[in-house]
């Protein structure tokens, strides 16, 4: 059987969240409810196989990645067990992958090993578990890591998922490096398969072709996972806003000034753990220019809804591979992701996505 071999940048909730839901799936063969596509060319979700990992947290470095997922901050508790997930986490280089409010939940080791040191043992362990996605899970905020693990992917022959909002795919530069190596790239910043970007994007978009205008919006969110205590730190979250805000911005004609809207996380509640509130807000006016307005609150687990989008952008990545096709996939990455080189709808990225699937 062919198997998509994914390695796994940062094994915090949402990689938890993935990977329980892929055995899920593996136990539950006949289910496919929650799967945006039941097969991405030959691939289904039981391809995936998940064959390296790496983090820096002490909970976590030296455990098989069946045990790793389950260890603290992490609170995912979906299946009872992962079988098969047995490669021991390593350890990947800090750099800035780690904000000053997160660093207590996450207790990263103190690194004794030089970056070059790590480089030689992450390039080695890839090459010997035949890693050929590589699904990057840091934290917002990583820019130097995220940097360093492309630049590894290059090296190493591997697609690369940027699942951050740290703009690589997005980037000409960068796109045309991943082009040259004939290896694909999705990202930037993955899409909730029902979350609050994709729902304020389509309540957008509706507005505008039913011929309303909006005058100004807010998305707020808040939640209780490491994500949103890392996302405290405000210098940490121009890349997040940037991403957001064009994702919404993108689905209309003209675009709000920015004083008009405001989207991005608000504030950490630790008790909702890997719960979700988005608040979201419309103003405008309709017929006649009278106003109106909408609120809307979404509840969602905040990891279940990422990896709904993940499994599909890895298969994407290794259909990407096995065609030969280099650089930012142009559809994936317009469908999944918020920050993609092209923005388009939804609807138009969909058809586009299913038309380049089945060709």
């Amino acid at each position: 059987m062919t198997r998509i071999k994914v390695g796994i940048i940062g094994v915090g909730n949402c990689a938890s969240g993935l990977i329980q839901g892929v055995e899920y799936y593996r136990q539950s063969r006949n289910m496919q409810t929650g799967l945006i596509h039941e097969r991405i060319g030959k691939y289904s979700v039981n391809d995936v196989e998940f064959v390296s990992a790496f983090d820096i947290g002490e909970t976590k470095l030296g455990k098989p990645l069946a045990e790793a997922i389950y260890s603290a901050p992490n609170e995912v508790q979906w299946v009872e067990r992962v079988p098969g997930c047995e490669r021991i986490v390593m350890e990947g280089p800090i750099l800035d992958g780690v904000g000053v409010f997160a660093e207590k939940m996450i207790k990263p080791i103190e690194q004794t090993k030089s970056v070059e040191e790590l480089h030689r043992e992450i390039v080695q362990e890839i090459h010997g578990t035949g890693t050929s996605v590589l699904l990057n899970y840091l934290p917002v905020g990583s820019q130097k890591a995220t940097v360093f693990w492309a630049n590894v992917a290059l090296e190493t022959g591997c697609a690369f998922v940027n699942c951050i909002p740290v703009f690589v795919a997005s980037d000409k530069e960068w796109s045309r490096r991943f082009e040259e190596k004939k290896l694909p790239i999705i990202g930037d910043d993955i899409k909730s398969q029902v979350g609050s970007t994709i729902v304020h994007r389509v309540l957008m978009k509706l507005c505008r072709d039913r011929g309303a205008a909006i005058d100004r919006t807010y998305q707020i969110n808040v939640g209780g996972n490491t994500d949103f205590i890392n996302m405290l730190e405000r210098e940490r979250l121009e890349s997040k806003k940037i991403s957001k805000t064009e994702a919404v911005q993108s689905q209309l004609k003209d675009r709000l000034e920015e004083g008009n809207i405001y989207i991005g996380p608000s504030d950490f509640i630790p008790f909702l753990g890997n719960r979700k509130l988005a608040f979201i807000r419309i103003e405008g006016r309709m017929f006649a220019n009278i106003p109106f307005n909408m609120e809307m609150r979404l509840d969602v687990d905040d990891k279940s809804t990422s990896g709904g989008t993940a499994i599909d952008a890895v298969r994407f990545a290794q259909l990407g591979l096995d065609r030969g096709i280099g650089g930012c996939l142009t559809y994936p990455s317009a469908y999944l992701m918020k920050h993609p080189p092209v923005q388009m709808s939804d609807e138009e990225a969909r058809s586009k996505l299913d038309e380049w699937m089945n060709a």
